[in-house]
């Protein structure tokens, strides 16, 4: 009997380590389960759901920690340098995942896998070795307790080649900070969700790889011909000449004037300092240079050193405009030295700056109103534009001391221990803290909000501007998405625009893709095509998004959550507190919004409950 041929971009195998009994197997995975769950996301989605007993704590041993890549990953293109990573989440109760850049996924490829999921615990801290096919697990005690940077230069020594990608953790992780994320290299993060933590509950310090195996690619013409096609046109396309330049965060003065810009935890719109902290300031100051990921020729990572008043280790990049963000302008904070330091202190000690900066701001609005109090914090004067409370909230919430104890559980569930209203001033969808985005102004993006399994994802979400102008809309057209929208429209047109792109978005998790790179929707499913040898198109990718979609939505259900956890912060139906009046999203619009996306997914439109024909359809058992 002759062994089918596995499509191109797979090696056909899974490792699967349990750390319980440091047993590690091979799984063999066939093209039908390639095709029809791709990969990154969809294979995250696929085996929580599969594998995952209802309720099982999210910290236990029997949590599934998955690290996928896709057909994509490690194909030398612009973009393929990314891989994605999930679990059950500590911070939501729900599904995460997380999709990030470097060389580690590609390096993963090339060492023979997939995929890897990890489950059980360790008695002792381990990391985990991959070579050229082949696996073991090590000791790390003597790793446990060590900041990123020091974790990846001693497993590089210990192994012998400074070539080896390492993901692992820092104290954040170890001390199962909620939000704890997991560093890829030193400048990239799996940042949501809290996988860090979920690492750190099994005692598993890092995943280090190396190999040297290329995947295998069946169409190299049409895949060098698409690599042609962008090379030659980047030039044209503004956002990556931007990226290229500044990276992200040259808009952020734009986003100022226009109230896109989160502030004082997204309470207030002026900021009139933001030229301080942007993409341009940090050019102009602090940064030494600008790294990318695995093929790519963007490199939009910037690079920052500096030695007062504190030094900053370049080894740690710079912030991106999340960071800028977070730890910026959403605390009232324009010193971009301090919020650098904030953004080396969290690579450090992997933390999600997203969520810190959230957690932070929250934290400050309470202390403003009484909330917390000088006890509380120990003698923090923790208030809006103190840079010094920012950095040393960081440290304690990575060793969880004093408020930091409280601050590691995120917004929802410190809101609860401090009660008194603190609920208010959370800023989350399903114990997720928002990404820095304006949804007031972007009601598609609020619905993607709303919706999305993971809680407040920025990623997997619509940039409703983008699609007001017909010429922004071109890639929709074999989707007969032919006429642009309002950006204030949240009708059924609109909501049937933000299942599309939102379609997409799972297409390029799952690929796996960068997002900031200008493929049509077209040519990626011609991308997936020429590597794999499949004869998929545009169809076929969207079903397999809506059934990724689907069955985390199920995942979400059975572990407890309702229609009602499907919801925005009040203050999204508020219009900001300060400046010219700013707009606001409808409550009742939004609903309507919502029933109307629950109805295109094919779930019921008032439970959001995947209706049984459509799990059948999507083959979800």
């Amino acid at each position: 009997m002759i062994a089918k041929q596995l499509p191109g971009g797979y090696n056909g195998k899974i490792m699967r380590v349990n750390l319980s009994d440091h047993r590690i197997s091979v799984q063999a995975i066939d093209e039908l389960f390639c095709r029809k769950y791709l990969g990154g996301a969809g294979f995250v989605t696929y085996f929580l759901w599969k594998e995952l007993r209802q309720g099982t704590d999210a910290l236990a041993p029997d949590n599934r920690l998955i690290f996928a890549t896709g057909p994509v990953t490690g194909v030398p293109l612009p973009g393929s340098g990314r891989h994605c990573i999930g679990a059950k989440s500590p911070l939501t109760g729900g599904i995460a995942k997380s999709e990030v850049g470097e060389f580690w996924g590609a390096e993963l490829k090339r060492a023979g896998y997939d995929a890897i999921v990890v489950e059980g615990k360790s008695e002792k801290p381990v990391y985990l070795w991959i070579h050229d096919g082949e696996a073991s697990i090590r000791d790390a005690q003597h790793l446990w307790g060590g900041n990123t940077k020091e974790t990846q230069e001693a497993i590089r020594a210990e192994l012998g080649d400074n070539k080896i990608r390492v993901a692992l953790i820092g104290s954040a992780g170890e001390n199962l900070v909620r939000y704890a994320c997991i560093m890829n290299g030193l400048h990239d993060s799996a940042g949501r969700g809290g996988l860090g933590a979920v690492m750190g509950s099994k005692n598993l310090k890092a995943i280090a790889v190396r190999g040297h195996k290329a995947p295998q690619i069946r169409d190299r013409e049409r895949v060098r011909e698409l690599k042609q096609w962008l090379l030659a046109n980047m030039p044209q396309f503004k956002l990556l000449s931007t990226l290229r330049e500044f990276g992200t965060g040259a808009a952020m003065e734009i986003f100022e004037s226009v109230g896109n810009l989160p502030v004082r935890n997204f309470r207030d719109k002026l900021f009139p300092e933001v030229n301080k902290i942007d993409a341009q300031a940090i050019k102009n100051t602090i940064r030494i240079g600008m790294e990318g990921c695995f093929a790519c020729p963007v490199r939009c990572k910037k690079v920052v050193q500096f030695q007062e008043p504190y030094p900053v280790d370049p080894a740690y990049g710079g912030p991106e405009y999340e960071t800028l963000a977070a730890l910026g302008s959403n605390c009232g904070i324009h010193n971009l030295k301090a919020i650098a330091k904030g953004n080396e202190l969290c690579g450090a000690y992997s933390l999600d700056t997203m969520s810190v900066g959230g957690v932070i701001a929250f934290a400050m609005e309470c202390f403003e109103n009484g909330l917390l109090t000088i006890k509380d914090t120990n003698g923090i004067e923790l208030r809006f534009g103190n840079d010094e409370a920012m950095l040393e909230i960081i440290e304690l919430i990575a060793r969880r001391e004093g408020i930091g104890e409280m601050l590691a559980e995120g917004t929802a569930r410190a809101a609860q221990i401090i009660g008194r209203g603190a609920s208010e001033f959370a800023i989350q969808v399903k114990g997720l803290e928002a990404g820095l985005h304006e949804p007031r102004l972007k009601p598609g993006f609020g619905l993607g909000y709303m919706v999305n399994p993971h809680g407040a994802d920025h990623c997997t979400n619509m940039n409703d501007p983008m699609y007001a102008t017909a010429e922004q809309l071109k890639e929709l057209e074999p989707l007969g998405i032919l006429e642009p929208f309002p950006v204030t429209d949240i009708g059924p047109r609109k909501v049937a625009l933000f299942k599309a792109i939102q379609s997409k978005q799972i297409i390029l998790d799952s690929s796996v893709l960068c997002m900031f790179l200008p493929y049509s929707i077209k040519q990626v499913a011609d991308l997936v095509a020429a590597v794999t040898g499949w004869d998929t198109g545009i169809t076929e990718q969207l079903v397999v998004a809506e059934r990724i979609l689907t069955m985390a939505r199920s995942f979400n259900i059975r572990e407890g959550f309702t229609v009602a956890d499907d919801t925005l912060p009040q203050r999204f139906f508020q219009p900001k507190t300060d400046g010219s009046p700013t707009a606001k999203l409808d409550p009742l619009e939004m609903e309507s919004a919502k029933a109307y996306y629950y109805t295109l997914m094919g779930w019921d439109a008032a439970t959001g409950i995947p209706t049984p024909e459509k799990l059948e359809e999507l083959n979800i058992t």
